[in-house]
């Protein structure tokens, strides 16, 4: 299977440079106000929920390969974004959890599509395997050690959120 390039997916493109800004953002003050955290995560965790549907509509037209893994992926990211929007105080304790169950399955879903990276290039396959394979770590860290990640909150997650954008504005170049 061979994909054509056709210039820039912005659905991809879009939500990649969204979430490297908000990695960067973490960085900055990663003793911030935990509940500030839940919030904008959970409308970022609605809006990647809503790429991640619209995502796997556009693999089935540029592959011929209909994947349902993203639209999951999607409908999770909008059920986690909205409970945290309506509970933000239960969002600031469970956050942790919910944070490393939510990279965890992500990642390791994400490993079920290496296939459409590997039709676009070697090179487009290891990259995504790699930033699979560190998005997975991140996620057993924080699933491991809540006490941890809720002090380091900040950073794991906009280390996450870079990875994510940094893999998703890669795809936007090499698969549009």
């Amino acid at each position: 299977m061979e994909i054509r390039k056709k210039g820039v997916d912005w659905s991809s493109l879009i939500p990649g440079v969204l979430f490297i800004i908000v990695a960067l953002l973490s960085f900055q003050n990663p003793a911030g106000n935990l509940l500030a955290i839940v919030l904008v995560f959970a409308l970022f965790a609605i809006l990647k929920g809503l790429f991640d549907i619209v995502h796997s509509r556009q693999l089935k037209r540029l592959t011929g390969i209909k994947s349902w893994i993203p639209a999951v992926i999607g409908f999770l990211d909008i059920v986690v974004g909205n409970y945290f929007l309506a509970n933000p105080v239960i969002g600031v304790a469970v956050l942790p959890f919910v944070f490393a169950i939510w990279f965890t399955l992500s990642s390791l879903l994400s490993f079920a599509t290496l296939d459409i990276a590997r039709a676009v290039s070697t090179a487009c396959y290891w990259f995504f395997f790699i930033i699979n394979l560190l998005c997975l770590a991140v996620g057993v860290i924080l699933l491991f050690n809540p006490l941890s990640s809720a002090l380091t909150l900040s950073f794991m997650v906009g280390c996450y959120f870079l990875l994510f954008g940094l893999s998703r504005v890669v795809y936007a170049f090499r698969a549009a």
